[in-house]
């Protein structure tokens, strides 16, 4: 099957590793069908966006933000030009093996999905151990998804979501930070018939090394599984 596939990569402040990333993102995706990759860098204050500039040969589209809007609103942009058939979310940093997209693929070749989510607490060959608390909320959003759903994904917040692109018009998105991935699948698996769920490996980072996204940032979430499935 030539699998058309857009991948979106939001970036802020990852000049160490963006283009690491990106010559997996090409490697990896090379032999699977027709791609394109767009980056929206939401307004970073280090040298991502020169790095970016100089090596133009490794991506297709860029979205530059003037101001910083979230991840949310970068992946509602980049829904916005996105032309392929399958969406695949891809984050800046190194926590997660381009190569795992693979396993997607057969997914895709096989089955047809609507929706695949990669499970880090699933992983294929390694995780590293990270914070308790961040997997503790993890565990009660993707439970709370999952009672309200009637599905039974085990890491609804990983960065590797893959879904078909016409199941969401970014223009009924309404939300632009970590809660939007609540939003996303929440109409997917609301309009979407097939779900899937591939084991990844994942090395996630400590604060110190960048990452981002606290325990703090489940109460958003919450509120928009709720908010999704109920109002």
């Amino acid at each position: 099957m030539n699998i058309k596939s857009s991948i979106i990569i939001p970036t802020f402040n990852e000049e160490m590793t963006i283009i690491k990333i990106l010559k997996k993102i090409n490697e990896v995706f090379n032999n699977s069908g027709e791609y394109e990759i767009i980056i929206v860098d939401d307004c970073s204050t280090d040298n991502t966006a020169s790095i970016l500039n100089q090596n133009k040969d490794l991506f297709d589209n860029i979205i530059i933000n003037k101001k910083n809007i979230g991840k949310g609103g970068c992946i509602k942009r980049a829904l916005e030009i996105a032309k392929h058939d399958y969406i695949f979310f891809q984050d800046a940093d190194d926590e997660y093996d381009p190569e795992d997209f693979k396993k997607f693929f057969d997914v895709i070749n096989k089955f047809k999905p609507d929706l695949i989510i990669g499970s880090r607490f699933n992983y294929s060959n390694y995780t590293r151990s990270h914070y308790f608390l961040n997997k503790l909320g993890n565990n009660i959003i993707s439970n709370l998804f999952n009672i309200l759903n009637n599905t039974t994904f085990t890491d609804i917040y990983s960065c590797y979501v893959v879904f078909k692109k016409d199941l969401i018009n970014p223009r009924d998105l309404k939300t632009f930070g970590f809660e939007q991935q609540a939003e996303i699948l929440s109409k997917i698996v609301r309009y979407g018939k097939k779900f899937y769920e591939v084991p990844i490996n994942y090395n996630g980072r400590t604060y110190e090394e960048g990452k981002k996204i606290k325990f703090y940032d489940i109460f958003p979430v919450i509120f928009q599984i709720i908010k999704c499935r109920l109002i």
